[in-house]
């Protein structure tokens, strides 16, 4: 799908969640601007929400496009749009958004060639969307923060193609 296509439908699909988040920006391919764009990445903090036979919030949303994977609750979804592209949605919070983040606005080669080797170089470990290292765990509420601690210079995400 082009890019434009596909921003306009990640612009109305964040639209959609947004009054369920506290915060969510749309991530992946159409943060890094490529021409061609597979899937649809967004990354959300939600707010409370329930599941079930009373759903609210983002569920209640999320729950009316078929499911590919993830069952609420989840860290991850991932689910096929009416448009018939996929939408990935990654779920984050306040003190995981900047690692969350960089990582799901990838390329994958970036986040594994980059910032994944890097940090593993400096002893750290990812474990459940956080960077630990024993047993202290390191939080990143923006990306800056996470380029600045494995001493990276930043780069845009158009960037990191």
């Amino acid at each position: 799908m082009k890019l434009e296509q596909a921003q306009e439908i990640a612009n109305k699909v964040k639209d959609m969640l947004a009054p369920h988040c506290y915060r969510i920006e749309i991530a992946g391919s159409i943060r890094r601007q490529k021409p061609e764009v597979k899937d649809i990445e967004i990354v959300a903090i939600p707010k409370p929400y329930d599941i079930g036979l009373f759903s609210s919030g983002i569920a209640l949303i999320v729950n009316q496009w078929p499911k590919v994977k993830g069952e609420f609750p989840c860290k991850y979804t991932q689910r096929i749009l009416p448009e018939g592209i996929k939408l990935d949605l990654f779920f984050a919070e306040e003190d995981n958004w900047g690692l969350i983040f960089a990582i799901r606005t990838g390329s994958a080669e970036f986040s594994h060639k980059v910032l994944a080797t890097t940090w593993v170089k400096k002893g750290f470990r990812s474990h459940f969307g956080y960077l630990t290292r024993g047993d202290k765990i390191f939080r990143f509420r923006e990306e800056k923060e996470l380029f600045r601690f494995l001493d990276l210079e930043y780069k845009e995400p158009w960037d990191r193609n």
